[in-house]
């Protein structure tokens, strides 16, 4: 019985929508508004979720990083040694990545420090180029892979060799439909052999679009203008040890290396996958929480019109409710109907709400590197929030409509 009360509930609010089409459409685009920023919001976070994963996974699933320091978060910092609890720990050393990868746990370490400079070529002269300092193994760890020429080599890093492994971006850049190895380029003013072209594996925030040279690191301390002290060491596990293994002996060794005592605290930090992950998830509850600002302000919207739109039809329909109270029909099932037809009303902007956000999922998907894609627990959400709010901002029509006097209700002009 309950059903086909909410099927002529249902009938009766779409009846109303044609009739007041411009009355029902503050509420159907305040809630569409508000769904559409669920979908959309959740299918961009969920696409860049699936990018971040994807791009860790191109360094090895069992890559870690060693790190002078790890927030595991935003940093704000006023210069005060306080607020920059990373200044008590010293600088990574060149020589402590070196004895890592003599652990037996360890199969390869490189490690890199970066930043931006001038890079050059003939006529062509790009201000602010990315330019990485790396061992030689940063290939095997970083994954990505070189397309032409070759990688520099241990002891083309060892000799301070100036070498360059640049990007087919930075190629594009510099000398477009040109083959670049063996060309001769300027990096911070100095001369530098181009011999490898190198293509990084494709991910969100892998600078895929961003000019890029990689040369030995030996050579990046000599002749680059950067900010000292931040070298990252990545560490890859041998196949047959699993990461925790391997983060114990890259941590025992580091206190060794450091002359650390039992009872002190490191002064490195270990940053495995999970603990990127973990800290890109923190950033990303802030986009939620954005995101239900947001969608909430377009559900009030709505709410607000379903109040007006079912005031006007309780007044409208005055007569009706005293004649249907005056055949025996109970206030709980007026109430019902009423409950029924706001719930219909926002369930249809909920609807062209989820319509609009999957377009605009689909438009990121197709005009951005962002693999976008509509969660199926947006959708129950955006349902579900649709159909509360009609519910909600229902009760007080609907309670007024099932306390009508029937005798005054029918003398109703």
């Amino acid at each position: 019985m309950n059903f086909f009360r909410i099927f002529e509930g249902m009938g009766i609010a779409l009846d109303s929508i044609r009739a007041n089409k411009v009355r029902a459409a503050l509420t159907i685009l305040g809630v569409a508004i508000g769904v559409m920023v669920v979908i959309a919001m959740a299918s961009a976070i969920t696409g860049i979720n699936r990018s971040v994963s994807a791009q860790i996974e191109t360094l090895g699933p069992k890559t870690f990083y060693v790190q002078r320091f790890f927030s595991g978060g935003l940093n704000i910092s006023d210069g005060s040694d306080e607020l920059s609890p990373w200044r008590k720990n010293p600088w990574l050393k060149v020589e402590e990545a070196r004895a890592l990868a003599k652990l037996p746990t360890v199969q390869d370490v490189t490690w890199s420090e970066n930043t931006n400079g001038p890079v050059s070529f003939a006529d062509v002269n790009l201000a602010s180029v990315q330019v990485v300092g790396s061992s030689a193994a940063w290939v095997r760890v970083t994954g990505g892979s070189i397309t032409e020429g070759r990688n520099f080599t241990d002891l083309e890093e060892a000799s301070n060799a100036r070498v360059a492994v640049i990007n087919d971006k930075l190629a594009e850049a510099l000398m477009p439909g040109r083959d670049p190895i063996g060309k001769r380029i300027k990096v911070f003013g100095e001369p530098f052999e181009v011999i490898g072209l190198y293509v990084e594996a494709k991910s969100l925030f892998g600078n895929n679009d961003t000019p890029m040279a990689t040369i030995p690191h030996s050579t990046f301390t000599k002749v680059a203008d950067y900010w000292k002290g931040w070298m990252d060491i990545a560490v890859s596990p041998t196949a047959t040890a699993t990461v925790q293994e391997s983060q114990d002996e890259v941590i025992a060794a580091m206190r060794g290396i450091r002359g650390l005592k039992p009872g002190q605290d490191n002064n490195f930090a270990v940053v495995t996958q999970d603990k990127i992950l973990e800290t890109w998830n923190k950033i990303t509850s802030g986009f939620f929480l954005v995101m239900l600002a947001l969608s909430s302000v377009g559900l009030m919207v709505g709410g607000v019109g379903v109040v007006a739109i079912m005031m006007i039809s309780v007044t409208e329909r005055t007569r009706e409710i005293g004649v249907r109270k005056a055949l025996g029909a109970t206030r709980r099932e007026i109430m019902f109907q009423f409950l029924v037809e706001a719930a219909t009303l926002t369930l249809v902007g909920g609807v062209a709400g989820m319509i609009l956000g999957g377009l605009i999922s689909l438009g990121i998907n197709k005009l951005t590197p962002i693999p976008a894609a509509v969660p199926l627990w947006s959708v129950v959400v955006a349902l579900l929030a649709s159909t509360v709010t009609g519910v909600f901002f229902g009760l007080y029509p609907a309670s007024k409509a099932s306390r009508l006097d029937p005798v005054e209700a029918l003398r109703y002009e």
